[in-house]
């Protein structure tokens, strides 16, 4: 298979079974946010609340694109993304995901609502440090500014869930006359219609933009999986014709001919010998081509390595101010970079469909734990119709925003800091519970230190191991 020795296969196969299990544990540890409020409200019965937001998560796997998917595996610095050694790939992807299921499954075992995303990412950032201190590694250990970007959004989602929460409580209050949305719910009855259909479209809503966001990030991880242990089978789109790049190619060259290299910094001339480098790598690969059938499986990679540190250095160039370029010509090369990126950023529909039956079947097992937290421990008030309609609606938009963006969203802090809002909202700071809070906050500032060091000190471990 694939052409791999034995025990590569061996490992190839445990990396994709570890990869699973990510998501697996991502089920039952986040998508217990979304289903606490219908359970806790009397709306939908566990088993039926838990059976459909499993179906949620996997149809929004398939349909959410992979824009967050690529987000995460451009993490990495580029010259890990494109070693063909399949020895250092394994011991990457490995360290990664064997460090957040570690963290993932102890915050779940104490009933913590911990980050999945925050969890991966610092393990990612942890592989990319842990990078620099090896010989190969000559410019930065991860993409600060993708990583920065992803900050951002993990941070600003959970401040934004808790204020915007606290402002659609207030408007509740206001307009809705029927208070009844606004009781305890009673021990065994389901609450009125009108309000229960309000409660299973915002779970339905926070399960569907779950598995569009969160499901990314296990599509990222197979697909780190498997560029660097099978990098000449992954490297390219395959249901895309890899000589229709030379168009945008050429465009390119085009572009960077008019690049007055006696202005740049010596940073910048670096940069544009490099795009020439690879351009014309990319030139000699095509050369003479008329049919994909000429290309040879081996320089699938070479492409895919050619058009990502083309991209790479191409920002460099896009962002110094001492680049003279008109307008149109900048359009013309964000353009064409974006279209050389579709060949190397995608993702086979088998990925998609292990990675939505994984956090589909994660989400069925599990899931009490975060429930309890959720539904119980953040404030000292039962949770009402109202703070569980708004809680999930604010949740529901500003995971669903992240997703269109691109960008990783916290499903655990976006949700566990609206209920936080309503509960303020109810009866001000004091109706929560100070214990849980800090324990939770605790979770969240120590989850990315412990994460990197976890990935990290198991990189090098895993390198040093397999050479």
């Amino acid at each position: 298979m694939f052409g791999l020795e034995p025990h590569v296969l061996i490992l190839l196969i445990l990396c994709l079974i570890a990869a699973c299990a990510f998501e697996f544990v991502n089920g039952f540890h986040d998508t217990a946010n979304a289903v606490a409020t219908v359970i806790y409200t009397n709306t939908l019965r566990p088993w039926v609340a838990v059976v459909w937001s499993a179906f949620w998560n996997f149809i929004g796997v398939l349909t959410g694109g992979i824009g967050v998917a690529m987000g995460i595996v451009y993490l990495l610095p580029v010259e890990s993304l494109v070693d063909q050694n399949v020895y250092h790939g394994i011991a990457m992807v490995g360290a990664l995901i064997i460090g957040a299921i570690i963290w993932n499954v102890g915050t779940w075992y104490y009933g913590l609502p911990s980050s999945s995303s925050h969890a991966l990412i610092g393990s990612i950032l942890g592989v990319g440090i842990a990078f620099s201190f090896l010989p190969e590694a000559k410019n930065a250990a991860v993409n600060w500014s993708k990583a920065g970007d992803t900050g951002i959004a993990l941070l600003v989602g959970p401040l934004f869930g808790f204020a915007l929460t606290i402002i659609m409580m207030f408007l509740l209050k206001r307009f809705v006359k029927n208070k009844a949305i606004f009781k305890e719910p009673h021990k065994r009855k389901p609450p009125p219609l009108w309000i229960r259909l309000i409660l299973v479209v915002t779970c339905t809503l926070v399960s569907y933009f779950h598995g569009s966001n969160d499901g990314q990030k296990g599509v990222g991880l197979i697909m780190l999986i498997m560029i660097g242990i099978v990098p000449t089978f992954y490297a390219l789109d395959h249901s895309k014709n890899p000589l229709d790049m030379r168009d945008s190619l050429l465009k390119v060259e085009q572009v960077m001919q008019k690049v007055n290299v006696a202005e740049l910094s010596a940073d910048d001339r670096a940069a544009v010998s490099s795009i020439r480098v690879q351009t014309n790598a990319l030139d000699s690969i095509f050369v003479g081509k008329t049919a994909v059938s000429q290309l040879p499986q081996e320089a699938r990679f070479h492409i895919r390595k050619a058009v990502l540190l083309l991209g790479s250095q191409a920002k460099t160039i896009q962002k110094s101010n001492n680049v003279s370029l008109s307008t149109a010509d900048r359009a013309t090369l964000d353009d064409s970079l974006a279209n050389l990126r579709t060949f190397t950023d995608y993702a086979p529909t088998w990925v998609l469909l292990i990675v939505s039956i994984s956090l589909g079947l994660g989400t069925m097992i599990g899931w009490q734990r975060i429930v309890k937290t959720i539904g119980e421990r953040i404030g000292k008030e039962h949770l009402t119709y109202a703070q569980g309609a708004s809680s999930e609606l604010v949740a529901a938009a500003m995971i669903g925003a992240s997703t269109a963006y691109g960008l990783p969203s916290s499903t655990t802090h976006v949700l566990s800091s609206a209920i936080a809002g309503s509960m303020v909202a109810n009866r001000g700071i004091k109706n929560l519970n100070p214990q849980m809070v800090r324990n939770i906050a605790l979770a969240w500032v120590l989850t990315l230190p412990v994460t990197m060091t976890l990935s990290g000190g198991l990189f090098l471990l895993f390198r040093a191991i397999l050479g």
